[in-house]
């Protein structure tokens, strides 16, 4: 984990510290940072246990994959500050590919992440003509797809997954609409339901699961 956020960290300041040079170049075409934008988004995704999971499982038994999805989002910026809301739909091909009979692997038995919806705020400040530092937070809800085998029938069912999610991030202007940016983001889920076959779900119930991802995106702004 230690080294995910190294990783993340160092390719934003990298991103930062490119920006004077870019800016020097393009001053009389600064990026605005105000309007609707929208973009796609590829990256790393780690789902595990909580640390305050109630049980044995450890936290190696993670579903780690490729993120993949888009976003939208609208943007104003306030002198050298810029204020937006955004949301997301992605998916990730994640998974715990345990026997379907157990139950043990990250406490849903075993599962593949479906999709995730975000919708949230950010908040950041220019960092040059045409960089962004920003961070986010918002509501986000977890699909996430359970294999079940009665020994001689295998049924799909689905958990929903309630949480929050916290990100920091650096946005870089590339021309005159478009951008690119990298961002970190962790998420926590609380709150779950099961949903069976037919539609209908359980009341919700506490659970502590874990979200890491790494995500780069580009993106063009109207």
């Amino acid at each position: 984990m230690r080294t995910l956020l190294l990783t993340a960290a160092a390719s934003a300041i990298a991103l930062a510290s490119a920006a004077p040079a870019a800016a020097q170049d393009r001053d009389d075409n600064a990026t605005t940072f105000t309007g609707p934008r929208v973009g796609v988004l590829l990256g790393y995704d780690k789902l595990q246990p909580g640390s305050s999971q109630n049980s044995s499982i450890s936290d190696n038994n993670s579903a780690n994959g490729l993120l993949y999805g888009g976003d939208i989002g609208y943007d104003v910026a306030l002198g050298g500050i810029v204020l937006g809301a955004e949301g997301e739909v992605t998916g990730s091909t994640g998974k715990v590919s345990n026997n379907p009979v157990a139950a043990g692997a990250l406490g849903y038995g075993r599962v593949k992440n479906g999709r995730d919806l975000y919708a949230g705020v950010r908040a950041g400040f220019r960092a040059g003509s045409n960089t962004l530092i920003y961070a986010k937070g918002g509501y986000t809800n977890q699909r996430l797809d359970l294999t079940a085998n009665n020994g001689t029938t295998t049924l799909g069912q689905h958990f929903n997954l309630d949480g929050w999610r916290l990100g920091a991030g650096v946005e870089q202007g590339i021309g005159q609409h478009t951008y690119a940016k990298i961002e970190y983001r962790y998420s926590n889920y609380n709150n779950a339901r099961f949903e069976y076959a037919n539609g209908a779900n359980t009341n919700n119930f506490s659970v502590d699961t874990d979200r890491h991802q790494v995500a780069v995106g580009v993106g063009y702004r109207f």
